[in-house]
């Protein structure tokens, strides 16, 4: 069944567990976290960020997405990541999309509150939800892997992000608390710390991205400190391609290969929805 964020980030955050966002660039990825999520009776959210629409369109992903995701037995978030164009946002929409982020994040404080705010107010038209990030997650690049001390303003200052609640009335809020985007070139350090004061001074439901390449542990500290939503890419993006080269042989095609692809992202996402704790929760 097709749902918004506010929908699934709040039994999540009464009930303690993580809601894996899983983005997907073509029909064999979406079908395996679709089927994850249905083996295992648990709540997801599937979609694309702006930076991977020059590999799948828009409009070509809601053509599948959209009918999947209403057809699937569990509660399914059609979700647009990392929108940072109001144009492809407002595209999403349109094409039924459940859930927005909208990242100025880079933006100033000031405008990242206003833009985001009037975004909450158009995606209501909608009946869509609204994540916002403050601070920055950054690329596996410059600042991964620096303390606090070395450069805090990349981090979320909590009385900023409970100033930035009230004023936005956003759905879910992403916390840079020192994860990046993509693979790791070294050992991430979570501030954890910083994460479980977010959790206390806000009611807004958090957010972690970067999760690709997090040990298992660092996955359930997060949750158990207050991330409800945790967005995967990589890790299932490179497990798609493992196993459509682990299988290829001279003279075989697409189709011959293709249920493993599906089958091998569907036991990746599983291993992570086992670890967020979303088993069952459906």
């Amino acid at each position: 069944m097709l749902v918004t964020l506010r929908e699934v980030l709040k039994d999540a955050k009464e009930k303690k567990y993580g809601v894996g966002l899983f983005n997907t660039v073509n029909l064999e990825m979406t079908k395996g976290v679709i089927q994850a999520a249905e083996e295992l009776r648990s709540p997801v959210i599937i979609g694309t960020a702006e930076v991977l629409l020059p590999y799948a369109e828009l409009e070509e992903l809601a053509y599948f997405m959209v009918p999947m995701a209403k057809k699937a037995s569990v509660p399914v978030v059609l979700h647009f990541d990392h929108g940072v164009t109001e144009q492809r946002i407002m595209e999403a929409l349109k094409l039924g999309y459940t859930s927005v982020m909208y990242d100025c994040s880079t933006d100033t404080y000031e405008n990242n509150v206003k833009r985001v705010a009037d975004m909450v107010k158009t995606a209501g038209t909608f009946g869509a939800s609204v994540e916002a990030e403050l601070g920055h997650v950054g690329a596996n690049e410059g600042n991964l892997g620096k303390t606090d001390a070395e450069d805090d303003s990349i981090y979320t200052q909590p009385e900023q992000a409970k100033d930035f609640a009230k004023r936005t009335n956003v759905d879910a809020l992403a916390v840079a608390i020192g994860t990046a985007h993509g693979a790791y070139k070294e050992k991430p350090r979570l501030d954890i710390g910083r994460l479980a004061e977010i959790s206390r001074t806000i009611e807004t439901p958090l957010v972690l991205h970067g999760g690709s390449g997090l040990s298992d542990d660092d996955f359930r500290n997060c949750v158990a400190n207050g991330i409800t939503k945790i967005n995967i890419f990589t890790d299932i993006n490179c497990i798609a391609a493992k196993a459509a080269y682990e299988n290829y042989r001279e003279g075989l095609g697409q189709t011959n290969i293709q249920n493993q692809v599906i089958e091998a992202v569907k036991q990746e996402t599983m291993k992570k929805m086992k670890v967020f704790g979303s088993v069952n929760r459906a």
